[in-house]
C-alpha cells in the first residue's frame, strides 16, 4: 500500500467518484473520495495525497476556490490537481489552469484518458535528474537537488516549472514553439492543449522574480531562455553604493 500512490478524488456524483476510484485502483493508485468542499478540506488534513482529481461544481465551496486555497498553502502547494468539469470552454480551462491546476480533462471522459494525465502529471512532479547543474547569468538550476537559486538567493518552484526551466535552460537561446514544449516537457502523449503552456510560462516567470526577463516570449514563434533578455536582469543583490550608505 505504500508504493500506491494516493489520490483524492474531489466528486458529488457517487456514480462518477465510484466509477474513477474502480478504475484507479485496478490500475496501482490508493483512490480517497471526498464528496463536498468540507470533506476534502478534511481529508487533505487527515493526509497529503499525491495527486488530487478535482470536480469544479461542488456543494459548499467550488473546486476553483478549493484549487486556489490549496496552492496557497505550503502542505499542498505542489501536489498536482486535474480539474474535472462539465465547463469545457476556453475561459473555464484557463481560470482552472490560473487558480492552480496543472491539468484540465473535461466531462464526458473516457477512464483510459484520466488515467494517461494521472500517470503523465505524476511523472512531472519529479523531474528527471542529470546530476548536473545549469548556470546561466546567475540563474543555476540543480536538477540533483531539486534546487533553483538566483544570485545565490533560492527560489520556490512548483513541478511543472522547475522541469520547463531544466528544459529551457538545457536548451538556452533556442525558440521552443508551444508544441515543441509540450512534447518535451509534457510529452507527446498528453492531451492537453498549447494554452497550458502559456500558463505555466507565466507561473516561471513570477517564480523566477527577478530573473523572470530571461524567460521571453517570440511573438508568433514561441519562447525561449537568453542570458542577454531585450529587458534588463535587475540583480537581486543589493548594490555597493546602497549598501554603503
Amino acid at each position: 500500500m505504500k508504493n500506491m500512490p494516493a489520490v483524492l478524488v474531489v466528486e458529488d456524483e457517487s456514480a462518477i467518484a465510484e466509477l474513477i476510484a474502480v478504475n484507479l485502483r485496478h490500475n496501482g493508485f490508493r483512490p480517497r473520495w471526498a464528496m463536498d468542499s468540507d470533506s476534502a478540506q478534511r481529508e487533505i488534513d487527515d493526509g497529503v495525497p499525491d495527486l488530487i482529481l478535482l470536480d469544479w461544481m461542488l456543494p459548499g465551496e467550488s473546486g476553483l476556490v478549493l484549487a486556489k486555497r490549496w496552492r496557497a498553502d505550503p502542505r499542498t502547494k505542489e501536489v498536482p490537481i486535474i480539474m474535472l468539469t462539465a465547463r469545457g470552454d476556453e475561459a473555464d480551462r484557463v481560470a482552472g489552469l490560473d487558480a492552480g491546476a496543472d491539468d484540465y480533462i473535461a466531462k464526458p471522459f473516457s477512464t483510459k484518458e484520466l488515467l494517461a494525465r494521472v500517470r503523465a502529471v505524476l511523472r512531472r512532479r519529479t523531474p528527471e535528474s542529470t546530476g548536473e547543474a545549469l548556470t546561466i547569468a546567475g540563474l543555476t538550476l540543480d536538477s540533483s537537488t531539486h534546487r533553483v537559486s538566483f544570485e545565490g538567493a533560492a527560489l520556490k518552484l512548483g513541478p511543472t516549472e522547475f522541469k520547463l526551466l531544466h528544459y529551457l535552460m538545457g536548451h538556452a537561446e533556442r525558440v521552443h514553439s508551444r508544441a515543441q514544449l509540450l512534447d518535451n516537457v509534457w510529452g507527446d502523449h498528453v492531451y492537453i492543449e498549447e494554452r497550458t503552456v502559456d500558463v505555466h510560462v507565466k507561473r516561471l516567470r513570477e517564480a523566477l522574480s527577478h530573473a523572470g526577463v530571461m524567460v521571453e516570449t517570440v511573438r508568433g514563434a514561441g519562447y525561449r531562455l537568453t542570458a542577454k533578455p531585450a529587458m534588463p536582469i535587475v540583480s537581486s543583490q543589493p548594490s555597493a553604493d546602497r549598501a554603503s550608505a
